[in-house]
């Protein structure tokens, strides 16, 4: 090997600790970076071979192998942003871009113009719809959160949970004259019901109860005659009736619902029908009407129509269900984030701007959604930090710093060394 040889050998390695050093300030300038993942420089020797003696090897320095992405897991900060969305685990949210789909762990998304759910340089992050039954459904496509209404629902069931008391006077009122809305006497126990028409129309109705005999009650079921149609305005027109039955132990044994004459709210699909719940007479541990030795009183109405609504808010779970309350008090999932995974994932390709791109070796996306296939959750109203560790880096800066100077060290020495030669002439 000759001194020039040094001289290059040195070469090699000056250029690549400084390579390192600007992995390193790479590293250290994304610290902050959301969801950045640090990398590091590899480095391989460099061969050549020379007959020194019946066989010999010496080096010719040091080259650049690889800058290798470590994808650990960083830290989860906590935003209390309703889009600002964490990956706990492997995986990348999608984005769509005009180069095609690209990867990314930084979930500072907001909503845009459009509604779509879209990254702080307005790309569209993309998921799937799901069903009435929030399973998935349909294909991968731009996420629209931020335009849902909600349609309005029509009353189909009612559920009244209570007691009527089981030492109730028989109401001969009742059962001479029938029920009258005028006549107290003609009911023991009233309670209120909403009930939504097909339009979203609330309505006002309210169960009258009247005690026909031990353990038998018959109620009625009245509303505003305004609001019906073919209704007297000021008159309250009964809407449905049925009769309930108790056993000894005050358990609903029996319920017969009389639909007659129907529930024809103007303008309203008609007739609307609707069942009132009061429990389920084959399983006495069912929460629903008893009548039983206790006070008159109800404990819960639940109702399952509403009225149209306009979104309010939205917030995910961890499966990236986007999940959106409305102004009518229904919540509704109205999609869910996709997450991708790959088989080498730390081959991927950095495309800048937070993104990666598959890289000849990384191996294709696997989309679906979070929690499955290995793929990790999602955290909802959180950020992921950068997994910089910048106490390891400045080591590595140091020891780079280190490596620069001993080669540079090698290298003057060389120069020396021709130096001298260059004397021996004179």
């Amino acid at each position: 090997m000759s001194l020039y040889t040094a001289l290059y050998t040195g070469v090699t390695s000056l250029s690549a600790n400084s390579q390192d050093l600007s992995v390193t300030g790479d590293n250290i300038a994304n610290a902050n970076t959301i969801g950045f993942k640090h990398s590091r420089a590899a480095f391989e020797d460099v061969l050549g071979k020379s007959l020194i003696s019946s066989s010999g090897e010496v080096g010719l320095g040091a080259k650049l192998q690889q800058v290798q992405k470590i994808l650990t897991q960083g830290a989860l900060t906590y935003t209390g942003m309703a889009t600002d969305l964490a990956l706990e685990g492997k995986g990348f949210f999608v984005v769509d871009t005009p180069d095609g789909n690209m990867y990314t762990r930084n979930g500072q998304f907001t909503i845009d113009e459009e509604g779509d759910l879209v990254t702080l340089a307005g790309l569209k992050v993309q998921g799937y719809d799901v069903d009435a039954n929030g399973n998935v459904a349909g294909t991968l496509d731009n996420l629209a959160v931020g335009e849902a209404t909600m349609p309005p629902s029509a009353t189909t069931e009612v559920t009244v949970q209570g007691n009527l008391p089981s030492g109730t006077e028989i109401n001969d009122a009742y059962l001479n004259n029938g029920w009258d809305p005028n006549n107290p006497d003609t009911y023991d126990y009233t309670t209120s019901v909403t009930l939504y028409d097909s339009l979203g129309n609330a309505h006002d109705a309210t169960v009258y109860f009247s005690n026909i005999g031990p353990g038998q009650w018959e109620y009625t079921v009245a509303t505003a005659g305004e609001n019906l149609e073919g209704g007297l305005p000021g008159a309250i027109e009964p809407i449905d009736g049925g009769s309930l039955e108790f056993d000894g132990q005050g358990n609903l044994v029996n319920h017969s619902q009389n639909l007659s004459p129907g529930f024809n709210p103007i303008g309203a699909l008609q007739p609307q029908e609707f069942v009132l719940n009061f429990g389920d007479p084959l399983d006495p541990d069912a929460l629903g009407m008893t009548g039983n030795a206790s006070p008159f009183g109800i404990r819960y109405v639940g109702n399952d129509g509403y009225a149209a609504g306009e979104l309010s808010s939205i917030q995910f779970d961890d499966e990236g269900n986007v999940i959106g309350a409305f102004t009518n008090g229904e919540a509704q999932t109205l999609g869910r984030v996709a997450v991708a995974d790959f088989a080498a994932a730390d081959q991927l390709q950095r495309a800048g701007g937070n993104l990666y791109s598959m890289g000849p070796d990384s191996g294709d996306p696997n989309i679906g959604t979070a929690g499955t296939g290995g793929r990790g959750r999602i955290v909802g109203g959180s950020l992921e930090q950068s997994n910089v560790d910048l106490a390891g880096e400045f080591v590595r800066m140091i020891v780079a710093q280190r490596g620069f100077q001993a080669n540079s060290k090698s290298i003057n020495t060389a120069d020396q060394l021709l130096g001298e030669l260059m004397q021996m002439k004179r």
